[in-house]
């Protein structure tokens, strides 16, 4: 069992991030997660469990002009990372424009994709040409069958059309994400690390997490980074490297014959809260400080209310300021607990809205 007293503890980061805005446990904000749109071509179960969603009003979404006002500012506080998202971000119409936009913002030193790729291969030139240098493709079978009933629509063919169209154009690194559900797709996972290790793509494995309210996440259907990173090493020896910076989500391991890399997000049985640098800015303008927010700060009306940059560069602050989410934490904490843990307890903004 962890030390849950480890895990809630301030971290003590590098000296570099000091002197950066930091929140109630010395947190500073560093990554910022955007979702361009809510609406995705997919549905799958995890993340989008209703057979209906009544979509943000277009009017209401965020204008690529105000995305970019909103990222500079965030990048004036201490932001260097923005990785952009959805629902699936290349179903928003011309994204090469606002990545070339955020590409000119001063002082962003990444800026990445997360996306299903089934969009992507006749948009790979334009995006290339942007700016963009690095993607995440979601995958999480290589058994068109189960693809098609995971993500309800979803056609692998597209996908892998578009995942190699990447590779093509040069995008680097490349890397594939895989959400581990037992029962579903856990069969899978060595299938998987055999392809990133031939095509050679980092890849990812994700814990299945209770994101949302609606996916009926239960325990039993987990299967923790312990096992995961069992079941390859018994395959494919593996080396531990750790989290980048200490402060990325994912735990990263080399395979010992030098033939790539993966990592896995245990965000349920080994909790990062305590090294958490991330924001994120929903589709409709709201700043929220946890995958697992109920609520979110309205940058949007603030914004086209005419405020000055400097007052909305204080609202952020002060939001940031007072942040003392921990939820992950928590969870584990409860889920050891002799009363258990019921995911139904706290209301949760769903994916679709929030983005990855």
């Amino acid at each position: 069992m962890h030390d849950l007293r480890r895990l809630l503890r301030p971290y003590d980061f590098p000296a570099y991030y000091k002197t950066m805005l930091r929140d109630l446990y010395k947190r500073p904000i560093k990554d910022l997660r955007i979702s361009v749109t809510d609406r995705c071509n997919f549905r799958c179960t995890y993340c989008m469990p209703y057979d209906e969603y009544t979509w943000i009003e277009k009017a209401e979404i965020l204008t690529f002009e105000e995305i970019t006002r909103l990222t500079s500012l965030f990048v004036q506080l201490g932001v260097q990372k923005v990785r952009l998202t959805g629902g699936e971000p290349l179903v928003r119409k011309g994204l090469e424009k606002l990545i070339r936009q955020l590409c000119g913002i001063k002082g962003l030193n990444d800026l990445s994709l997360t996306t299903n790729a089934s969009l992507l291969a006749e948009q790979v030139p334009a995006l290339k040409t942007a700016g963009l240098k690095r993607i995440n493709v979601s995958i999480d079978t290589l058994d068109p069958d189960k693809f098609r009933r995971m993500t309800k629509r979803g056609d692998l063919g597209k996908v892998l059309e578009g995942l190699f169209a990447a590779k093509q154009y040069g995008l680097h690194p490349i890397k594939i994400n895989a959400v581990v559900e037992r029962g579903v797709n856990d069969g899978d996972i060595i299938e998987l690390v055999e392809f990133s290790r031939e095509h050679g793509f980092a890849i990812r494995f994700i814990e299945y997490m209770d994101v949302g309210n609606s996916n009926n996440w239960t325990s039993e259907k987990l299967v923790p980074k312990k096992e995961i990173i069992e079941r390859i090493s018994a395959r494919f020896p593996l080396k531990e490297v750790g989290r980048d910076n200490g402060t990325a989500p994912s735990v990263d391991y080399e395979f010992v014959d030098g033939r790539g890399e993966l990592g896995v997000i245990a965000s349920v049985t080994e909790p990062f809260c305590s090294t958490c640098t991330r924001a994120r800015l929903t589709a409709d303008g709201k700043l929220v400080t946890c995958l697992f927010s109920s609520v979110g700060t309205d940058l949007k009306a603030i914004l086209r209310s005419g405020a000055s940059d400097e007052a909305i560069r204080e609202i952020v602050s002060g939001v940031w300021q007072k942040r003392n989410d921990r939820y992950s934490a928590e969870r584990l904490e409860a889920l050891h607990s002799s009363t258990g843990y019921n995911p139904k307890t706290q209301k949760k903004l769903e994916m679709i809205t929030l983005g990855g």
